[in-house]
């Protein structure tokens, strides 16, 4: 029972990462029927859309729009790569772009919240560290409770906000990436598209469930 126990944890924290990157390399195979690379594509759009100050970059950090620096930063996979899933993760990048140009709110928000979170589950890990030697050293009734449940409200900001940004990652697919892909693509390679775009949000959902089992996993420290 317990074996099928953590069977299914595992299942249910590992698939929607090992999901998102699965599509994500099944559709990377390079194209030669594609008329330009994922960083070609990001700059056509943009400038289509008539978004002026935001540059395409190679980055090592991950494909992600940094809305601070306006800048759509690509993987070099993707800057490079004249696949279906570059053009559709530039595209997917470009829909942030869009999304800050118009003044898109939940994105806005997302951006603050994120920090917010970041910083959180660096003072969670630091309060669940220090949370058996406070106690030690103050011997206050009920100490290791309030600083265990500061850590906790810590990491569960994290898992929170990841959860948050799923509504902000499938408009920026679905709303506004989608329709732009639909005249690049070939019709055939849309639904391949689509799934990509879906691996995009699902990072998401990968990030808030790890940030769930990194609180559990220090919960099950401290019981000991």
């Amino acid at each position: 029972m317990i074996v099928l126990l953590i069977a299914l944890l595992l299942a249910v924290f590992l698939l929607p990462n090992a999901w998102a990157k699965w599509v994500l390399k099944r559709h990377a195979r390079g194209r030669d029927d594609y008329p330009g690379t994922g960083a070609e594509l990001a700059d056509h759009l943009l400038r289509r859309q008539g978004i002026e100050g935001v540059k395409v970059e190679r980055s090592e950090q991950g494909d992600h729009y940094d809305p601070q620096a306006r800048r759509v930063r690509l993987s070099p996979e993707v800057y490079d790569g004249r696949s279906l899933t570059a053009v559709t993760v530039a595209a997917h990048e470009v829909g942030h772009a869009i999304q800050h140009h118009q003044g898109y709110a939940p994105l806005l928000a997302r951006s603050r919240l994120v920090a917010v979170a970041q910083r959180a589950e660096k003072i969670g890990a630091l309060l669940m560290m220090a949370a058996p030697f406070l106690f030690i050293i103050t011997r206050l009734p009920g100490g290791l409770a309030l600083v265990v449940a500061a850590a906790v409200i810590s990491f569960g900001t994290a898992a929170l906000v990841h959860l948050v940004t799923l509504p902000v990652e499938f408009d920026a697919s679905f709303q506004r990436a989608l329709p732009l892909l639909k005249e690049y693509v070939p019709p055939y390679d849309m639904p391949g598209a689509r799934h990509v775009l879906t691996a995009c949000a699902f990072t998401y959902v990968a990030a808030s469930l790890s940030s769930i089992l990194n609180l559990g996993r220090w919960l099950v420290i401290l019981r000991r």
